[in-house]
């Protein structure tokens, strides 16, 4: 990761991109926590998660638009306007201000899906192929290490500031990055635009992502593990309950665990690809949550630690495998379309998964589910192990054979058959 870190561009980009995923990790938590506040439900609350989710619907039309633009000043302008949609924040006062969050919330999903659909161009533009797994591995790294202290600080800042506080530092660390990333110094050009009609070019992504084998068996394997991994968020409340007989605050030291197995797995991806390939590393990262679900069947604290750290390893080796391929298996004039198409296509599943799980928790024992959930990821996991071959690393690559260079024939003595019989030159004999 020190290799992609001493460009100067990728560290201004990671230095802007520092200050926008500390004010997204701090907002998430906290505008729920704010909901549950101000009308005491615990279903409008978790409402506001399902507001930040809900936009994932129009990410087709979201990476046409982003793909029209150019990158880095189309960044910059997202984070302006991310920082100017947390403004209404600052009029909610009672309950009846509650549909201000929710709208809040729904423009900060769909500003994440544009900045994640114009970040994968903008680091396929900055960074060469060789050196995407790194850059992705780090932003995961420290994407992992945010979700162990923004989470808490940001509820710590709500007790103690209260929400309008929290918008104000989320606008900071919005405006930090684009001022940050307006600096960098390589100059960006339009992408080329495909010549289709527009409702052509909103499902080119989604094309492209059916039409590259590599892409379609990850989506496929991954989407499967998907179905069935959201359980674990309520099955660990479950878990901690009736397995471990203890209170519901004790998750989140079992999440602050699965940071540190984040933070692990940050750090191992770029290796991970060079050795296994992109679809490889993201069967790896699948396949790394079966044995943790499995483990989880049986209630032991010991065994909790090592399950969860494990699952916290799996879930950047899927994300660096998954968004690698992305950004080296599609056109620069895609990337942001198939960026955005596949946030839709991998969230959906997830959010059925979560709403699934919610409801079969309440009527199924735990332990059930949690086997359930082992199994359908290592067969997920094998699906795409299956697979790796679509993305092997260029060491494994064969090489080409060598060409024998192709040698003149040799020239045979001219007989007189072979010579051209010319007319109109040879003199005919008089009788």
């Amino acid at each position: 990761m020190r290799t992609v870190l001493r460009r100067p561009d990728f560290r201004l980009l990671f230095g802007g991109l520092l200050a926008s995923m500390t004010a997204e990790s701090i907002l998430l938590l906290a505008l729920a926590i704010w909901v549950k506040d101000l009308t005491g439900s615990n279903g409008l609350a978790g409402g506001t998660i399902f507001a930040v989710v809900a936009p994932m619907t129009l990410a087709p039309l979201v990476g046409w638009f982003v793909d029209r633009c150019p990158r880095r000043p189309f960044f910059v302008a997202a984070n302006m306007v991310t920082a100017v949609l947390l403004t209404p924040l600052f009029t909610v006062a009672d309950a009846g201000d509650v549909w201000i969050v929710y709208l809040v919330a729904a423009l900060y999903g769909l500003s994440s899906i544009t900045l994640g659909a114009a970040l994968s161009g903008l680091i396929r533009e900055l960074v060469p192929v060789e050196l995407l797994a790194e850059a992705n591995g780090v932003l995961q790294t420290v994407r992992q290490g945010m979700r162990l202290i923004g989470p808490l600080a940001g509820a710590a800042l709500y007790a103690a500031l209260g929400g309008w506080a929290l918008a104000g530092i989320g606008m900071v660390g919005f405006l930090t990055a684009a001022a940050v990333v307006a600096a960098l110094p390589t100059p960006q050009q339009v992408p080329p635009t495909m010549r289709l009609r527009w409702p052509a070019e909103l499902g080119a992504g989604l094309r492209h992502l059916a039409g590259e084998p590599a892409l379609r068996r990850a989506l496929l394997g991954y989407g499967l593990g998907s179905l069935v991994m959201g359980f674990s968020e309520s099955l660990i409340f479950a878990y901690v309950d009736q397995g471990l007989n203890r209170d519901a605050a004790f998750v989140g030291v079992l999440v602050t665990v699965q940071g540190v197995g984040g933070l692990l797995g940050g750090l191992c991806s770029p290796a991970l690809v060079r050795r296994l390939g992109e679809v490889g590393t993201l069967a790896a990262g699948v396949a790394f949550f079966s044995p943790a679900a499995l483990v989880l069947a049986y209630p032991d604290l010991r065994l909790a630690f090592a399950a969860v750290l494990l699952a916290g390893v799996s879930l950047p080796l899927t994300m660096v495998g998954l968004h690698t391929l992305i950004q080296r298996r599609t056109p620069p004039a895609l990337v942001g379309r198939v960026a955005a198409a596949t946030q839709a296509v991998v969230s959906g599943p997830q959010a059925l998964s979560i709403g699934a799980g919610a409801l079969l928790v309440g009527f199924l024992d735990y332990r059930v589910l949690f086997t359930l959930v082992g199994v359908a990821t290592l067969a997920a996991g094998s699906y795409l192990w299956r697979g790796r071959h679509l993305s092997a690393p260029p060491g494994t690559r064969p090489p080409t054979p060598p060409t024998r260079p192709t040698l003149p024939a040799p020239r045979r003595p001219v007989e007189d058959s072979d010579r051209p019989v010319t007319t109109g030159t040879r003199r005919t004999p008089r009788g």
